[in-house]
């Protein structure tokens, strides 16, 4: 049994996670399920002894059906929120995710068959970059980001507890 890098206590919960930003021509993928009311990025918890880089590739193996490289680590994001879809809504959650770029593979094909730790049907999105305002979707800095896509890797701190 693998083991998230994760700790619940109390109304406090900590996650360590790995994220892909998956550009295909214009557009970029995002997942959502039947119980959540926004899209979230392709991603998950790293496992304990794992590297963020190899969680990244086997969550998107997971999510999407198909390998894909990845390119380089992008964004450190340092995200402070209440509840998530697997707490409570007045859980105090702190996730630290590292978000790697990967390398497009000249298709929006897919083979997406996965289900949340909770059991619900995952469904993956092609959002046209220009339209990601338009969608409830976080993280919230993605649209600002896929505008400039800086070389550097760029460290970002949301608090959507203030």
């Amino acid at each position: 049994m693998d083991y998230d890098c994760g700790i619940t206590k109390e109304n406090h919960w900590f996650r360590y996670r790995a994220a892909a930003i998956i550009v295909e021509g214009d557009c970029v993928l995002f997942a959502g399920n039947e119980t959540a009311d926004y899209l979230y990025s392709i991603g998950g918890a790293v496992h304990m002894n794992e590297a963020s880089e190899d969680a990244v590739i086997r969550e998107v193996f997971e999510e999407t059906g198909v390998y894909y490289e990845v390119d380089r680590l992008a964004v450190i994001h340092e995200n402070f929120f209440y509840g998530d879809s697997g707490t409570q809504p007045d859980t105090l959650c702190h996730e630290i995710a590292f978000y790697y770029l990967m390398k497009p593979r000249g298709t929006k094909k897919l083979n997406s068959d996965s289900y949340t730790n909770g059991g619900y049907k995952e469904t993956v999105h092609w959002i046209p970059i220009e339209d990601l305002d338009k969608y409830k979707a976080f993280p919230t800095f993605m649209k600002d980001y896929l505008k400039t896509m800086p070389k550097e890797i760029v460290h970002i701190i949301s608090n959507e507890r203030e």
